[in-house]
């Protein structure tokens, strides 16, 4: 095998994947068919969800000063997303570019193997591994590992090598993306209606303005269309009366409403993860946003996998998780789209919304529902509120001073929060502890849902497992239950996996190199 895993696209989800990987002991190799990075950003941001994922592992100080946006729309309806506690709408202003040149640095601190130039032509998978044909710049190579993972963007040659169904709604227009120099365009931040179809406009400093043109009168196209900025500055002029063709296009771009999901994002050993599983109408840094959490979830499960650590039905929860959170995507993603794009037939639709996004309620839904805020996951029996959502962001004091729920969280291993000093319940988890950290600690927080909790086992996506509250003694018994449904059987050295990982030192390399890592 060259590798345990191969992952194809070097995207900001391929490159997420790569690191959580690394940090789960797998040895990775990367392949991406751009030579270099194209410096061109559809994406201007993330939500607050996928800042918690890049919090997690210490990559937040890496993007330089984020700005949070308490402000975020549904569908070009305003509103507050401070209605939840812990939310934003995301960070703006970051450039995707920027995301993945992040992203890669720390892949290629953990140790992953990256391949620029590589453009994946086959796959020909096998009951133990999956080889796949790759065009290089020294000619055909081969590749060979137990797992191939597609994060090659909606247009993904592993989805179709691999024959996954893709069902959904085909394109019903095209709409135009552009970053144009020289224009001086009047901001339209949320989109402005004219007749002949929407525009909007914000400037993104140096006198560049971006701006997205959605004519009414173009149908839905190949999504891979080449577009020209003639053709941009025309349809501009069609709806608007202005005329930007003197102005200077730093690139341009096109996209389509088309709302697609694969059925299944495990196909054996060949798996999908962000675009390459699902495609959808951009709407709020959602897309990015949701392959990186793809990416978070995948990575410790299929790491486990590959060193033989992995309990049955690990790998598998994968797509019972990430594709329930993929199909609320296309379901908000859609409905944003018929707001935002759609004609005057709308209207009213639109009017409503805005009366409706007054009450709080409405609020706390939308704000969760577009954030990724809301995703609660099935773990096991329980009651706690914390129990199958995210850990949440919070200080905490331990014996050696202070430290956080997120800082706890960068090694990308287990984790027992014991909140209420219960020797008992240290003393159940210490067969895990070479893939679970134990840690007593106190909350900063007098009240909240910290404050009310005993213990927690989280998972190294963040995710809580296992919890106890102060009304009750914990049970030891449980928590061991726990451990074994995620964390496998201590006592198996062997796991239930039939497959063996290759480089069973990258995990300490990688939580060494996820302590110590630093944006330069």
């Amino acid at each position: 095998m060259d590798a345990d895993v191969i992952v194809v696209g070097a995207g900001p989800t391929g490159l997420m994947l790569a690191g959580e990987l690394r940090l789960g002991g797998a040895h990775v190799i990367v392949v991406e068919r751009l030579e270099q990075p194209t410096g061109q950003s559809r994406g201007l941001g993330f939500t607050a969800r996928a800042m918690e994922v890049f919090e997690q592992r210490g990559l937040l100080s890496w993007f330089g000063g984020l700005e949070k946006a308490a402000l975020g729309h549904f569908g070009g309806v305003q509103f507050d997303y401070t209605v939840l506690e812990d939310a934003h709408f995301g960070a703006r202003g970051i450039p995707q570019s920027h995301t993945e040149d992040v992203l890669e640095r720390w892949a290629l601190s953990l140790g992953a193997d990256i391949r620029r130039g590589w453009e994946f032509l086959e796959l020909d998978g096998t009951n133990d591994h999956v080889q796949i044909t790759v065009a290089t710049p020294q000619g055909v190579q081969r590749l060979s590992a137990p797992y191939l993972v597609g994060c090659g963007g909606g247009s993904s040659p592993v989805r179709r090598a691999a024959g996954f169904a893709f069902p959904g709604t085909d394109a019903t227009r095209t709409m135009y993306l552009a970053d144009v120099a020289g224009c001086e365009l009047r901001p339209r931040f949320l989109g402005e209606r004219l007749p002949g179809g929407m525009v909007m406009a914000a400037p993104l400093g140096d006198g560049v303005d971006r701006i997205i043109v959605v004519p009414d009168a173009v149908p839905g196209q190949e999504r891979e269309r080449t577009v020209g900025f003639a053709e941009v500055a025309d349809a501009w002029r069609h709806i608007t009366g202005e005329d930007i063709s003197a102005g200077t296009a730093h690139w341009v771009s096109s996209f389509t409403d088309a709302t697609r999901q694969v059925t299944e994002y495990r196909r054996g050993r060949i798996l999908l993860a962000g675009d390459a599983a699902h495609v959808h109408l951009p709407a709020g840094g959602q897309g990015l946003s949701t392959g990186v959490q793809d990416a978070a979830n995948l990575g410790w499960k299929l790491a486990a996998e590959v060193r033989g650590r992995a309990p049955a039905g690990l790998l598998d929860s994968y797509h019972t998780e990430r594709h329930a959170a993929g199909k609320r995507l296309l379901m908000n993603t859609h409905a944003q789209g018929m707001l935002f794009v759609g004609g005057p037939e709308m209207g009213p639709l639109r009017e409503l919304m805005g009366e409706l996004i007054q009450y709080d309620d409405v609020k706390r839904h939308l704000a969760g529902l577009v954030s990724g805020l809301d995703v609660r996951y099935d773990v096991g029996p329980g009651s706690h509120p914390l129990l199958g959502r995210r850990l949440p962001p919070r200080t905490l004091t331990a014996a050696t001073g202070p430290t956080s729920t997120m800082e706890l969280l960068h090694p990308a291993r287990g984790l027992l929060l014991d909140l209420g000093e219960n020797p008992g319940l240290r003393a159940a988890a210490a067969p895990w502890q070479d893939r679970v950290d134990t840690a007593t600690v106190r909350p900063e927080e007098s009240e909240g849902v910290l404050s009310a909790t005993t213990a927690l086992l989280v998972r190294p996506d963040g995710y809580v497992s296992w919890a106890a509250g102060t009304g009750a003694e914990a049970d030891p018994g449980d928590l061991r239950a726990a451990l074994l449904r995620w964390f496998g059987d201590p006592n198996d050295p062997t796991g239930t996996s039939n497959t063996a990982g290759t480089d069973n030192t990258a995990g300490t390399a990688g939580q060494a190199a996820a302590t110590a890592g630093s944006p330069t």
